[in-house]
């Protein structure tokens, strides 16, 4: 469960909450803020970034003001800085520190049980991911331990990962089930991401990835079958899942057995987001904007036309340099300059699971801008506003420092906020708020 000792409880009586001596405030509120950002306006840090000395008054969880410092004390806490709080207002000295919205990581496998460690070694001697797999390790090895964890230690090491990806500056998080293949387990998965959200400060969207894999005691056809036949309705009736996916890939499932999910899943009114061309270019995210899916993960190897189209579409492009970076295959060839060139949205997430155990969405900015040269903002939108886009409806919007939304926000180590993305090994992440309070409280250089 949420481990108490690592909130910093807002003080009582205390209505509103007043951050004083900003650095830089990266807000990224221009335009529509249901749309993503792209092209040009990903690197535009005079629409995107306000200057050093802006304050943010936050009120009932939501930003209620951002404005320059001498205004909004005079305003709301005269008696500042002989006194650090009042009846209604309680001020947060920043000391020039710049500020961020709070990071949402739009992919992650968050509950499973087991360990998956030796498959390095398995890797540096050759073995593929697909190797791997058919000698009975990678999701099907998860899968056994998964199912035969009970509920209790499932939500026990969730939450842990959950404290942890805080710790990153993480505010909101979509989760997977998959590593269960059955009824039973699915359900149970979801069940333990429900417990885990309602125990969390964090926002957490659930997923059902039924067809994640074939399960080695059934056929294709049979287990297709009860993904649409059985999981699905019981997932539907139990308000288990806001979203769908399906791992399409040569090998797993085909682009007709994903339609058929799909089309089932939307048949429940549930959405879909899929895991699509991460090994080839199997047409999987032209088949995602065919299908009208939030997003398309991974897109390692996706034509051109298909990006152009998701981005007219509305499919958001997600890309998971964190997992060539651990399957030890080249991140540099990821097409994200040429998404920034083209105009075409995307986001980026960590992939969190047994084989890619990176839950900091600040490593994989850093592989963004250390490795393939994007901007330092470009790439914060992309952990931010863009993926918030996918998730959120108008109304709780996140990824964002503007009027009216939530006060989901970071607090970094340094005036700048570009040092988002600096500190690879470490948290770059001195105070975390999700909804006005604050969660997490680091001591940072």
């Amino acid at each position: 469960m949420w481990d108490e000792s690592f909130q910093v409880s807002q003080p009582s009586g205390c209505m509103r909450t007043l951050l004083v001596n900003c650095g830089e405030v990266a807000h990224l509120s221009v335009g529509n803020l249901e749309s993503p950002l792209s092209g040009v306006q990903l690197e535009d840090r005079d629409q995107l970034v306000h200057l050093s000395g802006m304050s943010i008054l936050i009120e009932d969880g939501l930003i209620e003001r951002i404005g320059p410092t001498t205004d909004l004390v005079a305003e709301f806490a005269p008696w500042f800085p002989g006194l650090d709080k009042s009846a209604e207002t309680e001020v947060i000295d920043v000391g020039g520190k710049a500020v961020v919205p709070g990071f949402v990581d739009c992919h992650t496998h968050l509950v499973w049980a087991g360990d998956r460690a030796e498959e390095l070694a398995l890797r540096l001697a050759g073995k593929t991911y697909r190797d791997i797999a058919a000698a009975g390790g990678g999701i099907s090895k998860t899968v056994v331990h998964t199912r035969g964890a009970p509920i209790e230690a499932l939500v026990e090491s969730g939450s842990r990962r959950i404290l942890s990806a805080v710790s990153n500056g993480t505010t909101a998080v979509e989760a997977k089930s998959g590593y269960g293949l059955d009824v039973d387990s699915e359900v149970k998965i979801l069940e333990a991401i429900s417990m885990i959200d309602r125990a969390s400060p964090c926002n957490i969207t659930p997923t059902w990835l039924g067809a994640h894999d074939l399960p080695p005691d059934s056929t294709r056809s049979d287990y297709v079958d009860q993904l649409t036949s059985d999981q699905l309705p019981i997932i539907s009736e139990l308000g288990l899942a806001k979203w769908a996916d399906v791992f399409c890939e040569p090998g797993w499932f085909t682009p007709e057995e994903t339609e058929e999910i799909v089309r089932a899943a939307a048949d429940h009114d549930i959405g879909s987001r899929l895991h699509v061309d991460e090994f080839v270019d199997s047409g999987g995210l032209a088949l995602a904007t065919e299908l009208g899916s939030a997003s398309g993960d991974h897109v390692a190897y996706s034509n051109d036309e298909s990006r152009h189209s998701a981005a007219d579409g509305g499919t958001m492009q997600t890309f998971l340099p964190g997992t060539p970076y651990i399957l030890g295959t080249d991140i540099v060839s990821l097409p994200i300059g040429k998404c920034i060139e083209e105009g075409w949205a995307f986001s980026t997430a960590t992939d969190f699971n047994p084989n890619c155990p990176i839950i900091s969405l600040p490593f994989i900015g850093s592989l963004l801008s250390h490795r393939l040269g994007i901007d330092p903002i470009a790439s914060l939108i992309s952990v931010t506003r863009n993926p918030a886009t996918t998730l959120f409806g108008e109304a709780e919007m996140r990824g964002v420092l503007a009027e009216g939304k939530p006060a989901d926000l970071n607090v970094l180590w340094s005036s700048s906020a570009d040092s988002w993305c600096q500190t690879p090994g470490s948290t770059p992440v001195s105070m975390t708020m999700i909804g006005g309070e604050v969660v997490n409280s680091n001591k940072v250089y």
